[in-house]
């Protein structure tokens, strides 16, 4: 995982809320019942968290920020610290969960097992992550302003965004069958821009480079200007080239 990545609940609600808004489909696509056991991965400040809740289901969420699992608990949620590249718990869930949280995880393999582990025989495992193609003229832009400046991104902990045969072969490999995967191109509104969404996403990475928060902002802005040709619309807005990859599995009964 980028190591470095620092998470703020309130300017995360304030830059990326449409992260779990546009994750309702793919709750919608779990159909949690009442009374099961689900495990959210990479559960954030706990919003889709609730959504399960409501539904009658007992979940447990895990996060690798301590900053977001603390505000998952301030909702009430049953939410812990937990690298989901490196699980430990044992087969008692009915269905696993995750959104916008695998691109994240660099050791998808680790991620596979670790999933598979958890669930009970017949569970399910529902999400969507960033996949083939996802925010490419972001990462453009960001590659060419770091270029100007001598840097480029540590391609070690850049996001991992496959292809529907790259994903299915590691989680096939993980023992996990009836895999529906499927790339969805989802033009996504960023409500503070491109700058706001880089000091979202990128200051771990940016962190990595050894650069300040003020030259973390300027790059920010940098890239903005760069991108007005690619993703401000004629109002004023921004649109990113987001590409969804949704999917479904069994662990075989």
């Amino acid at each position: 995982m980028t190591t470095n990545q620092r998470w703020n609940a309130t300017d995360y609600g304030r830059n990326a809320a449409f992260v779990p808004a546009m994750g309702t489909p793919v709750v919608d696509l779990l159909a949690p019942q009442p009374g099961e056991r689900i495990l959210d991965i990479g559960c954030g400040d706990g919003v889709l968290t609730e959504a399960l809740v409501a539904a009658g289901a007992t979940v447990v969420g895990i996060d690798g920020s301590p900053e977001m699992i603390a505000a998952a608990k301030a909702r009430g949620l049953n939410a812990q610290v937990a690298d989901a590249q490196a699980l430990a718990f044992g087969p008692e869930f009915d269905a696993a969960f995750s959104n916008a949280a695998l691109h994240w995880m660099r050791d998808a393999a680790g991620v596979a097992r670790g999933v598979f582990a958890a669930l009970r025989p017949g569970g399910r495992f529902v999400g969507e992550m960033g996949g083939a193609g996802n925010c490419a003229s972001l990462w453009r832009g960001m590659d060419e302003e770091l270029a100007t400046r001598g840097l480029s991104l540590p391609r070690a902990h850049v996001h991992w965004y496959p292809s529907v045969e790259e994903f299915a072969a590691v989680y096939t490999a993980a023992g996990f069958g009836d895999i529906d995967a499927r790339l969805i191109p989802r033009p996504t509104p960023l409500p503070t821009g491109v700058s706001g969404w880089i000091m979202t996403f990128f200051t771990g990475l940016m962190t990595e480079l050894g650069l300040s928060p003020d030259d973390q902002s300027a790059i920010a802005d940098a890239v903005e200007r760069r991108l007005i040709p690619d993703l401000r619309q004629p109002d004023g807005s921004w649109v990113a080239d987001y590409i969804r990859l949704r999917f479904s599995m069994r662990k075989p009964a």
